[in-house]
């Protein structure tokens, strides 16, 4: 018997299964249009709030609930944030990937420049 893990099963595809759950949304969402756009952004809101429950739960802020949330559940409602605005970046533009890259190359560029010597 080894004393390792099992391997992780492959990632899978961040922006192939970000399409995937946009072509998803789109076939189910009730709302249409302009309107139905602005709720997938608020959707996003929803989702902080969540983050911001879970982690109120796992600290037990709230002294008539006590500790209902792990610090596993902050690490899902955060993953559940990232999805959420990656999906609404995606219903924004087909060329979310691109968007993303090159904002993220930006804000690397300029947080790391302090670092630099």
């Amino acid at each position: 018997m080894s004393d390792h893990p099992p391997p992780a099963p492959p990632a899978p595809d961040l922006w192939a299964t970000v399409d995937a759950l946009h072509a998803w949304l789109d076939t189910h969402r009730p709302v249409e249009g302009r309107e139905g756009l602005l709720l997938r952004l608020l959707k996003l809101n929803e989702e902080v709030g969540e983050v911001a429950q879970a982690v109120i739960g796992a600290t037990g802020q709230n002294p008539r609930k006590g500790v209902t949330h792990s610090w596993d559940d902050v690490q899902a409602e955060l993953c559940d944030v990232v999805i959420t605005a990656l999906l609404a970046l995606r219903t924004l533009t087909p060329e979310a990937r691109q968007v993303f890259a090159r904002h993220l190359e930006r804000v690397t560029e300029r947080s790391l420049a302090s670092v630099r010597p």
